[in-house]
């Protein structure tokens, strides 16, 4: 084969990938998840060790409020092994009160900083999280 015929076959394959890339449809996968603004407010704020009240609000990409998920919000703090101290997990479930506002009480067990993973799910599926630095007084 010619250096002239070799050149030829690649441009005729690279003009039909770009081809095939134009006029392709879009693909879409079922990881990808629709996009929901989360927001979590804490009563007392900041929060105090003991219990607390956790409102989170959700809505869609369309603005409108979400009423129909099932939301909890997971508070994390890693190990501190040199205060001997293992690491620490609560997970407070919150019921729907109203306009996409979730809200419940739940256990900050002691001062200092958590990550709060608030967990939403709708159809028994994980749709969206979010993750919140909380500091407890």
């Amino acid at each position: 084969m010619t250096r002239t015929q070799i050149g030829t076959r690649m441009l005729v394959a690279t003009a039909a990938a770009l081809a095939f890339t134009m006029f392709a449809p879009a693909q879409t996968t079922a990881a990808q998840k629709p996009k929901i603004d989360i927001m979590l407010m804490t009563k007392p704020d900041p929060p105090k060790m003991g219990d607390n009240t956790f409102e989170v609000m959700l809505k869609g990409a369309d603005g409108k409020p979400i009423a129909d998920a099932d939301v909890s919000v997971m508070f994390f703090m890693a190990a501190m092994p040199a205060m001997k101290m293992p690491e620490m997990k609560n997970t407070v479930a919150l019921k729907h009160v109203k306009d996409g506002t979730y809200a419940g009480t739940g256990k900050v067990m002691m001062a200092g900083t958590w990550d709060a993973t608030v967990m939403v799910k709708r159809g028994g599926r994980d749709v969206a999280s979010k993750k919140f630095p909380v500091t407890a007084k």
